[in-house]
């Protein structure tokens, strides 16, 4: 038997009709911006695995990071122990995040880094005895799939089975160009109608959305206005942390520091499943009590893996090296100019590009759902000329690895025109 045929007889896939989707691609191995499958046909992974791997498949120097510390210590419980690599990472990341941030908190995986964030922003009033129970987010967010995480998303049909079942979360408009003081006034409105506990957004781009992209003063002044009522405010960091928007964080754009931070996906560059989120010493403080019931009961098994952590050092190391900010910038300026190209087509409504993110949204003659023919359409071209892109309905985007070449980048862009033409 094949491995797909082996798939077939005992998998389940994430987002997968079984009925009615394709035989999934066996990949054999990995390289840089590189994957190939079980027949040895090479794609361009063009959106780094689900953004996760901006150091390409099969790096060495994180590789050697990760057998150092399995020969010394693969894992030890995280409750009531600690061990060095947990301690490097939080050091690392406080000399890196925002200057507010005093906490760390590990957990396994960006749904579960946004999980633990509502449950402290909820917790947290219940600790000063202040019922507040709304978690206010932005329509068309993603930010996971536990079950708080879910409640925040906006995204119907992944959520539609589990109406009524959710937390209370209250949706306000994005603030996209033009659209800047509905979202405002959408905000204040909730906040005075609501007890209102967090509000958690995505900042500056919405991934699953579509790449969706607004500004950073716009955010600025949603965190601000969150302030003067004393909502705390969650940044969901998963896909926008280490580099992606051009700097390490996208509020490193922004004038407001929020309370929390979720980080996950490329925190170990694409190798070991780990999250982490990030705290004020306020929001810590309230949990810091004689009362053991005011403790944040939250944890998993692997929390602060060791292995992952040693992980997590070397692909931030990676990040801060010169050649690495170089060649962000060098994707930035090539999305810039292929922008440039394309966003006058006939067929192209709108490009856009920040950092190492490019979307395009092409016109199509019907109304384009998530999991749409056009998507479909895209995607299975896509895939037959060996460049892994996975378009939201009718918004195809690149998120590379930094490490792609101008080479590869130009076949992926050569590809994206092509299909422009074809639909």
């Amino acid at each position: 038997m094949t491995l797909t045929e082996k798939d077939s007889q005992y998998l389940w896939h994430p987002y997968t009709q079984h009925k009615t989707s394709q035989t999934p691609i066996a990949i054999s191995r990995g390289e840089g911006a590189l994957l190939w499958d079980e027949n040895n046909k090479e794609y361009i992974d063009a959106i780094a695995s689900w953004w996760v791997n901006p150091f390409g498949h099969s790096n060495k120097f994180i590789a050697d990071a990760i057998y150092k510390q399995l020969t010394t210590l693969e894992h030890v419980l995280f409750g009531g122990f600690t061990h060095e690599p947990a301690i490097k990472v939080a050091e690392k990341l406080i000399e890196i995040l925002p200057k507010n941030q005093q906490k760390i908190f590990f957990s396994d995986n960006g749904s579960t880094a946004v999980e633990v964030a509502i449950k402290v922003a909820l917790q947290y009033f219940f600790n000063k005895n202040e019922k507040r129970t709304t978690i206010i987010a932005f329509e068309n967010a993603f930010h996971g799939d536990t079950f708080a995480a879910m409640a925040a998303s906006g995204i119907s049909f992944y959520t539609q089975a589990f109406q009524g079942m959710f937390i209370d979360v209250v949706r306000i408009p994005v603030p996209v160009k033009g659209q800047e003081e509905e979202s405002f006034e959408a905000l204040k409105n909730v906040i005075k109608t609501h007890n209102c506990a967090g509000f958690i957004f995505e900042p500056l781009v919405q991934g699953a959305a579509g790449m969706v992209m607004y500004e950073a003063d716009a955010l600025a002044k949603l965190i601000q206005i969150c302030k003067e009522n004393k909502v705390l405010t969650i940044a969901d960091e998963v896909m926008t942390g280490f580099g992606k928007t051009g700097k390490t964080f996208a509020m490193d754009y922004v004038s407001e520091d929020p309370d929390m931070i979720c980080l996950s996906k490329a925190l170990t560059g694409g190798t070991i499943p780990m999250a982490i989120t990030t705290f004020t010493q306020e929001v810590f403080d309230a949990f810091y009590d004689d009362d053991i019931n005011k403790a944040l009961f939250h944890g998993h098994t692997f929390t602060a893996n060791p292995t992952g952590c040693a992980a997590a050092l070397a692909s931030i190391d990676l990040l801060q090296t010169d050649e690495m900010q170089a060649n962000i910038e060098r994707i930035n300026k090539s999305h810039l100019e292929f922008q440039q190209k394309i966003e006058n087509h006939s067929k192209v409504i709108t490009a856009r590009t920040l950092g190492v993110i490019f979307a395009v949204e092409i016109k199509s003659d019907a109304e384009e759902s998530y999991y749409g023919s056009m998507r479909t359409k895209l995607y299975n071209f896509f895939i037959d000329k060996g460049v892994i892109l996975r378009p939201v309905g009718n918004i195809a985007y690149i998120l590379p690895p930094y490490i792609m070449t101008d080479e590869q980048l130009q076949k992926v862009y050569k590809t994206i025109e092509e299909a422009i033409e074809m639909v």
